[in-house]
């Protein structure tokens, strides 16, 4: 009876043992981002608001101490799948997370299928992109939920002929895709639905076939981080005298660059999950410790997206306790749900995507700043595109 005893008691104090040491191991998240390259606006933006989101929530979570591992992948996707493997092989990470463009994401999500760990998708925004592995969750927006609603709207207030332009890769398709829909659907005319190389973007042929067709609005699609570009070529092509209307996804006027551009951006009508002007509390504590941790950098949707990543993680932890497998962290991220600097967002359970709110905005000067002022909204957003299939 004493040696069954002892047994017990020693085996009981390997578990214990086992678990305190599970406990102190750090918990390493793989931060995947383009700090570099034509993207690197959205790497810079989700790598600050990751930082931040450590520093104000901790660094300890559920007996975990957070350790977050930041790679530069400069927006080429083979370098951002061999970052991914390196990061789980040689540094043992618990989950990966960022990617900044669709390619980027796609070419890792076979890497978090075969590691088993979380993927959390911050920035790319593809409606397909949760389908290509069972770990992948995103806070990103997901495109055809803005463009989706944003193409009704346009048709019910004085649209009624339109040329879309995107940028040639997923999002720009599933934009064209469900803004063409729904504004077909509502009464409106597509007169040309026009597609740009996301590589070394040169708008100009591209809108002088919009100033051909003379439609009474235009449609357009970029990442975040070209939208400067776009809008420069709009101005020397003089679109902005043409009395063409241009409405875009919120990533045209992107905050990070919005007060750059200048005022040519004046009266622009944008669909988007975020502005940085967002009248809430929690969004204004964001903005404020942001711009104060970043020498006045103003978020952008990009650096939200970041920090609603990291919430994520730290309730998926929470939840299990310190101690779950990724399957169980994937699955304690299924309906998380909480208040972000955009508004209330949740996890859909059935596609481990966002469910987000829709702001319709118009640049105004408030300040003698130029921000993107939200004047309508529609809540709980899911992807329409997954939806209809």
């Amino acid at each position: 009876m004493t040696s069954f005893r002892n047994t017990i008691l020693a085996t009981a104090a390997l578990l214990l043992s086992a678990a305190a040491a599970h406990a102190q191991t750090p918990f390493k998240i793989g931060l995947i981002v383009p700090m570099t390259g034509p993207s690197q606006s959205t790497g810079k933006q989700i790598d600050a608001a990751v930082n931040l989101f450590v520093k104000e929530h901790g660094d300890v979570v559920a007996g975990r101490k957070i350790e977050v591992i930041l790679r530069d992948d400069a927006g080429v996707p083979d370098t951002t799948k061999r970052l991914a493997q390196e990061l789980v092989v040689k540094d043992h990470v618990d989950a990966i997370a960022g990617f900044g463009l669709t390619p980027l994401a796609l070419a890792t999500a076979p890497v978090a299928t075969q590691a088993k760990i979380p993927m959390i998708v911050m920035a790319a925004a593809t409606s397909v992109i949760t389908e290509k592995s069972p770990f992948i969750v995103r806070t990103a927006q997901v495109v055809p939920a803005v463009a989706g609603p944003f193409g009704s709207w346009a048709a019910q207030n004085g649209s009624k002929k339109i040329v879309t332009v995107v940028s040639d890769y997923g999002p720009g398709i599933d934009a064209e895709t469900w803004f063409n829909k729904t504004f077909v659907a509502a009464g409106g005319e597509i007169l040309a639905s026009v597609r740009v190389p996301l590589a070394n973007p040169d708008f100009s042929p591209f809108l002088q076939r919009v100033a051909d067709l003379k439609p009474d609005t235009v449609f357009v699609f970029t990442p975040s981080g070209m939208g400067a570009i776009f809008m420069k070529q709009f101005i020397e092509r003089g679109l902005d005298k043409s009395g063409i209307k241009l409405i875009a996804t919120g990533d045209v006027t992107d905050d990070d660059q919005l007060q750059a551009m200048g005022d040519v951006t004046l009266g622009v009508v944008t669909a988007g999950p975020y502005s940085a002007s967002h009248d809430s509390a929690v969004n204004k504590k964001f903005v404020a410790d942001f711009k104060a941790a970043n020498g006045g950098m103003r978020p952008n949707f990009m650096a939200v997206f970041g920090n609603d990543g990291m919430q994520v993680i730290y309730d998926a932890i929470k939840k299990t306790g310190g101690k779950a497998t990724g399957a169980e962290l994937v699955e304690a991220m299924k309906g998380d749900s909480f208040e972000s600097p955009r508004g209330q967002v949740s996890i859909d359970p059935a596609t481990r995507d966002v469910v987000m709110n829709v702001y319709l905005r118009k640049v105004e000067k408030v300040n003698g700043e130029l921000y993107n002022q939200e004047f309508s909204a529609i809540y709980g957003v899911k992807d329409p595109a997954k939806g209809a299939k």
